[in-house]
């Protein structure tokens, strides 16, 4: 009897370790999945087997954290951004290391600008040659490059071409 409900409860992940990780907060481990499978939210793709699937290839997911290198395709989770690229990382697909958004910090071109960041510098090197912009909260009477987000609340006034390392700036005050 005590077998059967040890089975039982291994089947539907009742077991009681399972209840303890849930109610702490404790994260899923990774796991791999075939090409195509969708990845779970808060989760990304950190590896690449050309081979798995039986030759469609698979992914192996595993939960976000700070400083954390994913392949080219993988989501970037909400709150972070991409801020340095490996184009032979994931066994040759290209890699992305993600971090945590804060206040001065460089982030690869096509990086999401999370929300009361602005974009204020551009490195054309930056990123392993793809193009580097510098991102900061958004406050009174900052110049911000051409393209980046004007937050609610907040205008632009006057334009500097040669600005953001000849993109263009734009001054930002309080609307």
């Amino acid at each position: 009897m005590g077998t059967v409900a040890l089975i039982a409860a291994a089947l539907t992940g009742a077991a009681a370790g399972t209840a303890t990780a849930a109610t702490t907060g404790a994260s899923k481990p990774g796991g791999w999945s075939c090409s195509g499978a969708p990845v779970p939210d808060g989760y990304v793709i950190t590896n690449y087997n050309r081979s798995g699937c039986n030759g469609i290839g698979s992914w192996y997911q595993e939960p976000v954290r700070d400083g954390i290198w994913t392949c080219g395709g993988s989501p970037i989770v909400t709150g972070y951004v991409i801020t340095n690229y490996n184009r032979s990382g994931c066994n040759g697909v290209g890699a992305w290391y993600h971090e945590l958004a804060r206040d001065g910090r460089w982030t690869c071109a096509g990086s999401p600008i999370p929300a009361g960041y602005v974009t204020t510098n551009y490195n054309r090197s930056g990123c392993n040659g793809i193009g580097s912009w510098y991102h900061q909260l958004v406050r009174n009477g900052i110049w911000t490059c051409s393209g980046s987000p004007i937050p609610p609340g907040y205008r632009s006034t006057n334009f500097m071409a040669s600005g953001c390392n000849g993109v263009g700036a734009w001054w930002m005050v309080r609307a």
